[in-house]
């Protein structure tokens, strides 16, 4: 029996890669797979450029994938977030529920299901580092984390009218205050630069612990988003035809 022109759509749309958005280039790394697109770059202006691009070329759904730092007080480094929704400069903008749900069931399947939470995600336009900003920032939204490239990557779906997904693991806790030298070396493009960590370094040496501390929340980060990537690979919830 041939396919409505609805259902041909329907069938094309879900023959295409999901597009993956992050901002660093070790958070695309993890994310790369069969099916799936990566864009990533650390300025706003670069990513939406790379994103739309992506979009043009056709997509099935976005996700917006990688760290974030922590806002709610009780979650560790390693904690998982599966967003309901993205609060930010465009506004609220809702995931989809049922793809959603399809990514939290897919981690909370494996040894990952402690570290999951559901909520909201607040997004912003500039690395929010001290703990006093993110205890106002959770007070003043009640959001778990905070990034900064859902609320690109959600406002891009919306426009296109395509799924939008958030899964985001905690790199730096609530209650800690990133040093300098922590983001000195990130370059537009989202990789890192050794170079300027070192200089902030020599400048203000105390900054030492707190950069190993980082490195530390950074390896829970990861390591969750590794086993998190393959959990959903495995279970095929990237794919928007397993959801729909």
């Amino acid at each position: 029996m041939p396919l409505s022109t609805t259902q041909s759509a329907e069938a094309d749309r879900n023959s295409l890669p999901v597009i993956v958005v992050t901002g660093m280039a070790f958070e695309a790394r993890i994310a790369r797979g069969e099916g799936v697109e990566v864009v990533y770059a650390a300025r706003a202006d670069l990513l939406e450029r790379a994103l739309t691009a992506a979009v043009a070329r056709g997509c099935s759904g976005i996700v917006s994938f990688g760290t974030a730092g922590g806002l709610a007080p009780e979650l560790e480094s390693g904690a998982l977030i599966v967003a309901d929704a993205v609060e930010g400069p465009f506004g609220r903008i809702d995931t989809d529920r049922r793809w959603a749900g399809k990514l939290a069931a897919a981690i909370a399947a494996g040894p990952l299901a402690a570290r999951l939470q559901r909520g909201l995600m607040v997004a912003v336009t500039a690395p929010l580092v001290s703990a006093d900003d993110k205890r106002a920032l959770h007070r003043s939204t009640g959001a778990l984390a905070v990034d900064m490239e859902s609320h690109i990557a959600g406002a891009t779906a919306a426009a296109h009218g395509v799924p939008f997904a958030v899964c985001r693991a905690i790199v730096d806790p609530a209650w800690r205050t990133l040093p300098s030298a922590a983001t000195a070396g990130l370059r537009d493009d989202g990789s890192t630069a050794i170079g300027p960590i070192l200089r902030e370094l020599l400048r203000q040496p105390s900054q030492l612990r707190g950069l190993l501390q980082v490195a530390v929340d950074a390896r829970a980060a990861r390591i969750s988003l590794v086993q998190a990537r393959r959990a959903m690979g495995e279970a095929g919830a990237l794919r928007i035809a397993a959801v729909r």
